[in-house]
């Protein structure tokens, strides 16, 4: 039987709507899904390329123009990101999740920027590993980010957290061969460092140093965190910090290095390493209390050109030297008060052109001697006379106990002969 011209036109017509209905479900399936049910939009992520439809930058393209909250479900377990993606901007908050866990960006492509510039409130990044970037891994310059089990490796900065980032939480992170893993402008408000792990990092963990005191935040609270095979663990100066409870291992330069306004350091586990454990240089007010230190080739603590530093109840042993107190402020002087140094390969405590207070410390067992002290002349200059105030110490093998609570004579035994001395 003849199909008629008409009957042919509308068969021709019904396959062409067939297939451009087809062709609308694969798109749909490819580019980002959004489900914008009660408010909330959902979008997958389920091409790994740079660009097109289902990619990551697709995915931040939608979000950022979502009426409420939005979550991007990372679908693939690669993406190769080549030019800047768009910065996150959502003010009702954007939550980053990878399914599976693990899944990762490699930046080694991006000319420069960073991989994620975090722009709104109320983001969180989760489970990701962020690899290879020139610049940031995430920049970070707005308030209330979380970002949680995630791993960043070889980057030039890990987080770059902005003057203005506040309410911070890094926690349960993995920062491996970055240049500098974690760091930060200023203290902002309730800033969290917590259970991360740092590992291998060239110049430092975390960095926080301001260009002036910062006396309008509040400290930048790490705890918890366990820090390996580090250049410098901790770098922090001018910028409010409490760091509390931290395993730090083999650092080659400091375990924590302060240097302008005041920090906290307490109940640290310090072990291993070429360097020192706790550098004070040019601080005022800080306290270092109830650190475990041992194992180090030079300092535990070293307080140099330092005023109304508290060192307190730490437990040194089998260190190349005990403590140091260099070149202070003789009209605020620093304080050790109840530390106990054990075995130190050579002196126990070091007093260098500078008059700290020292009370009721024990140093037991030192290969060299318990104190020495000296004065220090600078090159053509005048000298420094070392003048320590002395109550009720316990010192071993060669050091000297005055009477209680009088000035100590600026005369001492001096250590073997060959014997380095790092505070000079």
């Amino acid at each position: 039987m003849r199909i008629s011209r008409r009957s042919a036109v509308a068969v021709g017509v019904l396959v062409l709507l067939s297939g451009v209905a087809a062709v609308g479900r694969w798109y749909e399936k490819q580019s980002p899904a959004a489900d914008q049910a009660a408010g909330s939009t959902l979008v997958n992520v389920t091409n790994g390329g740079d660009r097109g439809p289902g990619t990551l930058r697709e995915a931040l393209f939608v979000v950022a123009a979502a009426k409420g909250s939005a979550t991007v479900s990372i679908q693939v377990s690669r993406i190769t990101v080549q030019t800047a993606l768009p910065p996150l901007v959502n003010p009702h908050g954007v939550s980053l999740v990878a399914h599976p866990a693990g899944a990762l960006i490699d930046a080694h492509g991006l000319a420069s920027g960073p991989v994620f510039d975090i722009a709104g409130p109320n983001t969180s990044i989760e489970g990701l590993h962020i690899s290879n970037c020139p610049g940031a891994a995430i920049l970070l310059r707005a308030a209330r980010f979380h970002l949680r089990a995630t791993t960043i490796d070889s980057c030039d900065v890990g987080v770059e957290a902005a003057e203005n980032a506040n309410d911070t939480l890094l926690e349960d992170n993995h920062f491996a061969k970055n240049r500098i893993a974690v760091r930060f402008a200023a203290a902002g408000h309730n800033t969290v460092v917590d259970k991360n792990e740092f590992a291998n990092d060239k110049d430092a963990a975390l960095w926080a140093v301001g260009s002036r005191p910062d006396t309008s935040g509040d400290p930048i609270n790490v705890h918890d965190n366990r820090f390996s095979d580090e250049h410098t663990g901790i770098v922090a100066g001018n910028v409010p910090i409490l760091v509390e409870r931290n395993e730090f291992f083999n650092s080659q330069e400091a375990a924590v290095h302060l240097v302008g306004a005041g920090a906290v350091i307490r109940g640290n586990r310090v072990s291993g390493g070429a360097g020192m454990g706790v550098v004070v240089e040019n601080v005022r007010s800080a306290i270092i209390d109830n650190n475990e230190i041992d194992g180090l080739a030079a300092y535990g603590v070293m307080v140099r050109g330092s005023a109304n530093t508290l060192v307190r109840g730490n437990r040194v042993h089998n260190t190349g030297y005990g403590l140091a107190f260099v070149l202070g402020d003789a009209k605020s002087p620093s304080t050790a008060v109840e530390n106990t140094i054990i075995e130190t390969k050579f002196n126990g405590i070091d007093v260098i052109g500078d008059s700290p207070i020292l009370r009721r410390n024990q140093v037991l067992r030192p290969h060299a001697v318990a104190l020495h002290v000296d004065g220090f002349t600078p090159p053509g200059g005048q000298k420094v006379e070392a003048q320590p105030f002395l109550d009720n110490n316990t010192f071993d093998k060669g050091g000297w106990t005055p009477t209680a609570g009088s000035p100590a004579a600026a005369t001492a035994p001096v250590p073997a002969a060959g014997s380095p001395h790092p505070a000079q």
